[in-house]
């Protein structure tokens, strides 16, 4: 499983880096915010699992289900 969070050092990015750490789910950060922008992503944090794209919610909620 390919994981990366891209983030901003937000409130919210921490609290997802602090789940995905409790589900011991090992994930790549990254923070290159012109890199992220050049992506089309404009609302952080984004959780990316196998190529799937997530917001906070849906993000929050995928880490609780595994």
């Amino acid at each position: 499983m390919n994981v990366i969070l891209y983030s901003t050092g937000c409130p919210r990015c921490e609290v997802l880096k602090s789940k995905l750490a409790s589900k011991n789910i090992e994930y790549k950060e990254v923070t290159d915010e012109e890199y992220m922008l050049s992506i089309g992503l404009d609302e952080m944090p984004v959780l990316e699992v196998d190529g799937n794209r997530m917001n906070f919610g849906e993000a929050n909620k995928w880490i609780n289900e595994q």
